[in-house]
């Protein structure tokens, strides 16, 4: 990528290549653009050679790298962070390496997180993303102690807070997040039944229609009863033109997108600041809403929110 006192970006590069098909001298025109001769000979050169594909930017990374680390060492660097989950302060010395080389090794080999593993086996978690919005939908449920009128422990104290809190049942959270662009819909709700869950989906496809995503095609859950056998849930599903997709039993992970969901909805939500009372707390759900999909930067998708996914062609982001 051109720094930002670039004399030439690659729409610089054609117009040098255009004015120089043109008839005019080398020279005149680099003088113009302010450039070198010889830069300017190289991008005609490369131009000639390579046609527009030469105008683009390289890496700038070495052919090949002679006092890299061997492989076997590598290797076992690897094999001590997979197996013991050791990081680079512990297996430096065990090696004889610097710390600084083995974050080194292990940010080429993507063991530079642990978060980037699974903790119990050691495995890389392969990460996956759909092609199109709609393609899958991620659906699941978050259980919420409900807060009494007046606020929780939050407020009131952790003593004070658990006496007025006996008998005040929980809020089930619903949501659902498309696979591409991570937009993201939820409703509150006093269980999670199959009628509930049923209408939920319904009305969550309307959501994701209504932001310009015409079609559900697979809906994702996890094991629980109203998804595996509620006729409620399959007649939904049918109604939409959409396949059922189970996670496998006790993998999480598979279901990861909205399981994320789950935690921002946790961090910037629902624990956000202390509510004085349920009614509070709900009505506030669909500011986070509206942030999450219109304005809070996502990570996934180059520091852009979800919308600009929706509103813009796969690839073309803005």
């Amino acid at each position: 990528m051109s720094h930002r006192n670039a004399r030439l970006t690659v729409h610089g590069r054609r117009l040098l290549v255009e004015r120089v098909r043109a008839g005019r001298p080398v020279a005149h025109v680099a003088a113009e653009m302010g450039i070198s001769r010889p830069t300017a000979h190289k991008w005609i050169r490369r131009w000639r050679l390579e046609g527009e594909s030469g105008l683009l930017d390289r890496s700038s990374s070495p052919g090949r790298t002679p006092h890299r680390t061997a492989a076997a060492t590598e290797a076992r660097v690897c094999r001590l962070r997979t197996d013991r989950k050791l990081g680079p302060a512990r297996i430096g010395p065990i090696l004889g390496l610097p710390a600084s080389t083995v974050h080194r090794i292990l940010a080429r080999h993507g063991l530079n997180r642990l978060a980037f593993l699974d903790r119990p086996t050691g495995q890389v978690i392969r990460r996956f993303e759909r092609e199109r919005p709609g393609e899958l939908i991620h659906v699941d449920v978050k259980k919420l102690g409900r807060i009494p009128d007046g606020g929780g422990h939050k407020v009131l104290g952790r003593q004070a807070g658990r006496a007025r809190r006996s008998s005040m049942g929980f809020d089930y959270v619903h949501s659902a997040v498309d696979d591409h662009t991570r937009l993201a819909y939820s409703e509150i709700h006093t269980d999670e039944k199959a009628a509930t869950c049923a209408a939920f989906l319904r009305r969550a496809a309307a959501f994701f229609t209504a932001h310009g995503i015409d079609r559900i095609e697979r809906v994702l859950t996890d094991n629980a009863w109203p998804y595996r056998k509620s006729l409620a849930w399959q007649q939904a599903l049918a109604d939409l033109d959409a396949r059922g997709k189970l996670t496998r039993a006790y993998r999480p992970q598979t279901n990861g997108k909205v399981e994320r969901f789950n935690r921002t909805l946790l961090d910037e939500w629902a624990y956000l600041r202390p509510y004085t009372s349920n009614d509070e707390r709900t009505a506030a759900l669909a500011d986070f809403l509206h942030t999450y999909n219109h304005h809070r930067c996502h990570t996934a998708l180059d520091g852009q929110p979800p919308i600009t996914r929706v509103n813009n062609p796969a690839g073309q982001y803005t």
